[in-house]
């Protein structure tokens, strides 16, 4: 099924079909198999104009092994982000509101943007209620922007189990690790983005 940012529907039908497939543990994907089309107007969400900011992003030719040639919507304002256009370094965190772990990763990531040291770009992923999606961000002070993947686009290509699920991403474009799973501590995530991207704080 392809996912074009153009098709969307409103988020109340969204919600009446996903919330049944369930917030199951966080690393299973819900199992019905349907799809929701792509998101409504994120500015229409309560809330997301608290939210950083998409960027405009200058087109860019697909790297090899890097992010995936799909566009995902922004969740605050902003416009819609083709991730084949991203360069490094950055960081990418792929999470949930109905996602316990993410919660408790989501200091680590805050403090990693504050350092200012890379780039983040977070997705709210197979997540039906953008309205609280946008209150965690707000209130885990994750100050960078987010995309919206209600109908799990990036599955595929990231390989997603489920979130959390964080990506890193070098200069050049290339996908160079992913870590499955929970950050456990601060110390974790700036080793990895020492390791991977060569990058310290």
């Amino acid at each position: 099924m392809s996912h074009r940012p153009g098709s969307r529907t409103a988020w109340g039908l969204i919600a009446g079909l996903v919330a049944l497939a369930g917030v199951a543990a966080c690393g299973s994907e819900q199992a019905d198999g349907s799809q929701p089309q792509a998101t409504s107007s994120s500015s229409a969400v309560a809330g997301a104009e608290k939210l950083a900011a998409c960027p405009s992003t200058p087109s860019k030719p697909p790297v090899s092994k890097g992010l995936p040639d799909m566009s995902l919507p922004c969740l605050g304002n902003g416009p819609d982000i083709r991730l084949a256009d991203l360069r490094g370094p950055l960081v990418v965190n792929v999470w949930a509101q109905w996602c316990g772990p993410c919660r408790d990763e989501a200091p680590y990531l805050a403090e990693l943007a504050r350092s200012g040291k890379v780039r983040m770009l977070g997705i709210d992923y197979a997540d039906p209620r953008p309205e609280l999606a946008v209150k965690f961000a707000i209130d885990e002070g994750l100050a960078y922007p987010h995309l919206a993947d209600p109908d799990k686009a990036i599955q595929q290509a990231l390989r997603v189990g489920g979130p959390p699920l964080t990506a890193f991403v070098d200069e050049d474009g290339a996908l160079v690790h992913v870590h499955r799973g929970v950050l456990t501590s601060q110390q974790q995530l700036d080793q990895l983005v020492r390791d991977k991207l060569g990058v310290t704080r």
